[in-house]
């Protein structure tokens, strides 16, 4: 275990950083500044980050078969062109709801884009509750709803064999699995598979590794953990000198470099003080794990 390294990519303060995702075409990290409004590209080749700023909070992106990307916006999906630096609304939800916006999103293994809502925080996870929904992005363009009555929808991903989808709402506490029908998307038999400890704190963003473990980023517990969703047990736990640790996945040339994103929002001066990288992007290199190349959508 001595072998781990946590080096800082991109030393810029973002306020959430959120839902890395690695472009193998670009050989880059594709994230997110959730209220710095902002998507961001860092090039593994170059070492720099180019940025695209947005007209509302941007919670998620997702790779798109087309070469471009797709984002949860405000309550929008939305098209990114990037070259164009065009975006575009592909549908509308929670209209019903002004004070909601998209949280996390991933695309599932048949191409599909999943993304929940929550309610505007008053201060960091602190809102609304059972404000928000999760939905499903069809390759039709069209948009299902699963369930409502959510906190702050976050982190997903499927099981290897396609037959589970895992998935968290943060203020449960919990790392839930649901029995996942790869043909329809449709999701059931609701369950939870990990409880997190108290100096865990809030679940947030996860990735699956080849081995079928999970890592889940930990906010406010500065830290990304590995679980088996088979024995209900945590692993290993990686410290990263953030507190507010809040998405991770795997990239690099053979998928075997966690990312990490982490935010600064709601860090008083003497916090930031203590912890002066908060809000940057970590790479993690010698877990001697690998994961799963991200599925684009299928739109």
């Amino acid at each position: 275990m001595s072998s781990i390294k946590i080096e800082c990519i991109a030393n810029e303060r973002y306020r959430i950083g959120e839902s890395p995702v690695w472009d193998e075409k670009e050989n880059a990290l594709v994230y997110v500044d959730i209220t710095g409004r902002k998507v961001c590209r860092w090039s593994s080749i170059s070492k720099q980050v180019q940025a695209i700023s947005v007209d509302a909070p941007v919670s998620s992106v997702a790779l798109w078969k087309s070469g471009d990307y797709v984002i949860t916006l405000g309550t929008r999906f939305a098209a990114l062109k990037w070259k164009e630096q065009l975006v575009t609304t592909i549908a509308h939800v929670d209209k019903d709801k002004a004070n909601n916006r998209f949280n996390d999103g991933k695309v599932d293994p048949a191409g599909r884009y999943f993304a929940g809502t929550m309610a505007e925080e008053i201060r960091p996870a602190v809102l609304e509750r059972h404000q928000g929904s999760l939905y499903t992005l069809y390759s039709d363009l069209s948009v299902v709803k699963h369930f409502d009555q959510v906190d702050i929808s976050n982190g997903l991903d499927w099981s290897l064999d396609h037959r589970t989808f895992f998935y968290i709402d943060s203020l449960s506490y919990s790392v839930d699995a649901f029995d996942y029908d790869l043909q329809t998307g449709k999701i059931g038999n609701r369950r939870s598979v990990y409880k997190l400890e108290k100096d865990e704190s809030i679940p947030d963003g996860m990735c699956i590794d080849t081995e079928g473990k999970l890592w889940v980023a930990c906010y406010d517990g500065g830290r990304v953990i590995r679980l088996d969703p088979e024995t209900g047990k945590r692993l290993q736990t990686v410290k990263l000198p953030v507190d507010k640790t809040t998405s991770c996945c795997f990239g690099g040339n053979d998928y075997s470099e966690l990312y990490v994103t982490s935010a600064s929002d709601g860090m008083d001066k003497e916090w930031l003080s203590r912890q002066p990288q908060a809000g940057e992007i970590f790479k993690i290199t010698g877990l001697g794990v690998k994961g799963v190349p991200p599925h684009p959508f299928a739109g």
